[in-house]
């Protein structure tokens, strides 16, 4: 029998083309709630996933960003998929709001306070000492006019303290509101979106850094379970999101496998025995995404 999350890729890559569309995708994911497996920066830059690359993360970019800007969602936090958005040559997997600094979010830590302007009375006095003739006379206005200079020097520098004071309180405001503002994975494709991408090709992306619970769901006669919270392993047991050859590397060749295509997905199921269990593992494009455990 095929797993609800094979099936839900199944069903989708049934589909005509036109219908694999970002209308598709919201459908299947948004609303729900995922569990992230690393901290995400508290940006709507978020992280870069580069899906057909030999290396999916630029971790130095991904280290720079939660340095610059903080930790919006903790690893092993769970958090809402509130958005999906189809562009030419990336999926936005937003999460929690998708990361401050989207279009409405005021990004900008400085508060302008305009300069002080000259009064009339000094305007008059600059322009009246120019045309006076009487020395005694003209030191006074100047005196006047120096007297008024430094009242408007003083108003501007109580304005620029009052400024700088304002902009500390809304950086700090603004670095607040970032760690509330959720985040977002930017699934990258160098040669743009694949037509028709399922959920399953976005899982199958992001399977290393996001648990899917509501893709993981085994249901039995009389009950509902998921297969992380009744069969786990040991800590050298398989894991979701490890690759072919460290399940080979842990519990050597395979008694049988079978492979099979979802669409563009390969999708393999092997098992394998270690100790005393028989591991059923299945993996999509060499990526482990489900797997049960039972005695031999």
């Amino acid at each position: 029998m095929k797993t609800p999350l094979l099936v839900a890729c199944a069903t989708l890559l049934a589909l005509p083309a036109h219908a694999q569309s970002e209308a598709a995708l919201k459908d299947y994911f948004e609303g729900k709630t995922v569990v992230v497996k690393m901290d995400m920066p508290a940006t709507q830059e978020g992280v870069d996933v580069y899906a057909d690359a030999r290396r999916p993360i630029d971790f130095g970019a991904y280290s720079a960003r939660l340095k610059s800007t903080g930790i919006a969602l903790k690893s092993g936090e769970s958090v809402m998929i509130t958005r999906i958005r189809v562009k030419d040559k990336l999926i936005e997997f937003q999460l929690g709001g998708g990361g401050y600094g989207t279009f409405s979010d005021d990004t900008s830590t400085s508060v302008y306070v305009p300069s002080a302007t000259k009064s009339t009375r000094e305007k008059n006095l600059e322009r009246d000492i120019k045309n006076e003739t009487d020395s005694a006379r003209k030191r006074r206005m100047q005196s006047d006019l120096d007297n008024l200079r430094r009242d408007r020097e003083n108003e501007d520098r109580r304005n620029r303290a009052v400024a700088e004071t304002a902009s500390e309180q809304k950086k700090q405001r603004i670095a607040e509101q970032r760690l509330h503002g959720g985040s977002r994975f930017n699934i990258r494709y160098q040669n743009g979106v694949p037509a028709g991408v399922t959920p399953g090709g976005i899982m199958a992306a992001l399977v290393e850094y996001v648990e899917f619970p509501f893709a993981d769901k085994v249901v039995r006669p009389g009950k509902e379970t998921a297969p992380a919270a009744v069969a786990r392993g040991p800590a050298s047991g398989p894991r979701k999101g490890m690759t072919w050859q460290d399940a080979l590397d842990a519990f050597g060749q395979p008694e049988k496998t079978a492979d099979r295509m979802e669409g563009k997905l390969k999708v393999t199921t092997a098992t394998f025995s270690k100790d005393d269990q028989r591991i059923e593992a299945e993996f999509v494009e060499g990526v482990l995404i489900r797997y049960s455990i039972s005695s031999r």
